[in-house]
């Protein structure tokens, strides 16, 4: 069995409702990859699932605590949140940096960024993975600014290796994607799936290692129903998971 660490695709929404003179504040916190949890969890994928507001504190800080997984898939959280463990930021005392644990852990372990507004570069930038050593050990260099591409009126990204095991399978041509982020293809990198030209999916080998960008989303808004009730969502997330882990053969 795969073993996964998922950190990121939740939030926490702050809301204030105005009722006439009266406002009523609310908090909700927001699970994005609910769907993506099932159809692993139906594939026999075992996924841990660290929220965004645990990340920090939780996410482990030695080699030994991450060779518990197979793979680590990061969803829509900031290196802020990896590199500032809740010891340094608020007490003020040195703790492992996340970032380079996982380029050195990556060596023998798989590593998947999925795109949002807080992974590769990001929303205004803020995720800010650029001159990181998650970039240096992903299948893409990251842009060194807002890198989001917004396609509202529904984008289709196509297999152009249809022979590798991530994607064997697959429809050549996807249902459609609301939007995705502009990254670089790394010469030694190998592209799975385009989108307007631009880098879908790719894969690396690093060291005895795998990584692999998906540069869309796994949940809303980027990835909308007809992506997501299609039949090869379920089945491209566990492959690549699959194949992250070495188990493909």
């Amino acid at each position: 069995m795969v073993k996964v660490l998922l950190a990121g695709e939740s939030w926490v929404s702050a809301t204030i409702d105005h009722k006439g003179y009266d406002p009523f504040a609310h908090t909700q916190v927001e699970i994005g990859c609910e769907r993506l949890l099932a159809v692993l969890a139906a594939e026999g994928v075992e996924v841990t699932h660290l929220r965004s507001h645990d990340v920090a504190e939780k996410f482990p800080q030695t080699l030994e605590e991450l060779g518990a997984y197979d793979v680590v898939l990061l969803s829509d959280v900031g290196s802020n949140t990896l590199l500032l463990h809740p010891d340094t930021f608020t007490r003020g005392r040195p703790t492992p940096n996340r970032l380079k644990l996982l380029r050195e852990w990556v060596r023998g372990g798989g590593l998947m960024m999925a795109g949002g507004y807080l992974s590769f570069q990001g929303f205004e930038g803020k995720a800010n993975y650029h001159r990181t050593p998650i970039e240096e050990i992903l299948p893409v260099d990251i842009d060194p600014f807002d890198d989001r591409v917004e396609t509202p009126e529904g984008v289709r990204a196509q297999v152009v290796q249809s022979g590798h095991p991530v994607v064997a399978g697959l429809d050549q041509e996807w249902p459609i994607l609301l939007g995705y982020q502009h990254t670089t293809l790394k010469p030694d990198a190998e592209l799975l799936a385009t989108v307007e030209g631009d880098v879908m999916l790719a894969a690396r080998r690093f060291g005895e290692g795998r990584t692999l960008a998906f540069t869309s989303d796994i949940s809303p808004h980027w990835a909308p129903e007809e992506f997501m009730s299609w039949d090869g969502y379920r089945k491209l997330f566990a492959q690549a998971l699959t194949w992250l882990a070495g188990r493909d053969s």
